[in-house]
């Protein structure tokens, strides 16, 4: 019988942009630091996507504690292709958005209107638990926030 390895992490989430300035701008105004920058090339990368003759640019930026990161890569070989509207509504099949935990949403949000971020609905209360918001970013960038309004319970014990 030999033993399942076991899943460490989920490491970080892949968004392919056309704009890269812009998107990094967004992001780090929402908080996220810019941990690398780099271009890869070679066949060892178009082994890893499938795709041939792959240059793209990637930045890497890291939440604030240093456990998450959003990979932000603009393809120049080859070109990017638009899959989907940018305005595909949330119940449209795959990834959708990626959720943020911040300490003050009408500020988040305020700054990223600042980037041409807009607001999907509304930002909303869940009981008196979350205010919450579904913000539209760069290219359709689909991110939620979410402000946590009280502290957690305690485990019952």
């Amino acid at each position: 019988m030999t033993a399942k390895s076991k899943l460490l992490r989920m490491d970080n989430v892949l968004i392919v942009i056309d704009d890269l300035e812009a998107a990094k701008a967004f992001f780090a105004e929402l908080g996220m630091e810019r941990e690398g920058e780099t271009t890869v090339e070679g066949p060892w990368v178009d082994r890893v996507v499938g795709l041939d003759g792959v240059r793209a640019d990637i930045t890497m930026m890291r939440t604030p504690d240093g456990h998450s990161w959003v990979e932000l890569t603009k393809f120049h070989t080859p070109p990017a292709v638009r899959a989907e509207l940018e305005s595909a509504p949330t119940n449209t099949l795959g990834l959708r958005r990626i959720m943020f935990a911040v300490e003050d949403i009408d500020d988040v949000v305020a700054r990223l209107r600042r980037h041409g971020a807009e607001l999907v609905g509304e930002i909303a209360q869940y009981e008196d638990i979350y205010r919450l918001c579904l913000l539209r970013g760069p290219e359709g960038i689909l991110i939620g926030l979410a402000e946590r309004l009280s502290p957690p319970s305690p485990p019952e014990i």
